[in-house]
């Protein structure tokens, strides 16, 4: 049948899904083992919400489970791309995925801590920082007491490592004042 012939009030409206994290085209979707299982606990609760899904009416319920099915196309898409990175593995005296880093950032007396994790757990609330973020490539390879500078404009912004660990526990390379 030719479009002409269908109501306007027939046609289905087409879901606007939030596109996930970006992951430029070619990059490896590294994440850590808390990142997939956010990943995999996210697919869970959408599926489970399609489950529950009851609207009132049929065109308002194929709308809200369109909507679930293409927010679940795009995660499967993003578990299935997934590159699990061991933390075990890691250099402990080099920052590399997964790292918690302590910076001094600037003049600043007090450190500051990140992780960098893959871009789907990044979450800068959270102190986790994307390893494609400009910070987290600066900071990739250096080592405890080592500077790594950002280049913001004209300006030099310098991150000091103080300590580097791979678990939520103080690192074992501490920094060394003399």
């Amino acid at each position: 049948m030719s479009r002409g012939f269908v109501k306007e009030e027939d046609q289905e409206e087409i879901p606007m899904v939030p596109p996930r994290a970006d992951l430029p085209l070619g990059a490896t979707n590294y994440v850590t083992e808390t990142g997939l299982h956010k990943l995999v606990s996210e697919k869970d609760r959408l599926i489970k919400d399609k489950e529950l899904s009851h609207q009132d009416n049929e065109k308002e319920q194929r709308i809200a489970i369109n909507l679930i099915n293409a927010k679940l196309q795009l995660l499967n898409e993003r578990i299935s791309s997934a590159k699990v990175v061991n933390l075990k593995d890691q250099p402990l005296n080099e920052v590399r995925f997964g790292a918690i880093v302590s910076l001094l950032i600037g003049d600043a007396k007090t450190p500051k801590e990140f992780q960098i994790v893959g871009v789907d757990e990044a979450n800068i609330a959270d102190d986790k920082i994307s390893f494609l973020s400009p910070i987290a490539r600066v900071l990739i390879g250096k080592k405890v007491n080592e500077v790594a500078v950002l280049k913001i404009g004209k300006t030099d912004r310098t991150f000091k490592i103080v300590a580097i660990s791979y678990t939520a526990k103080p690192s074992i390379y501490p920094l060394n004042i003399d």
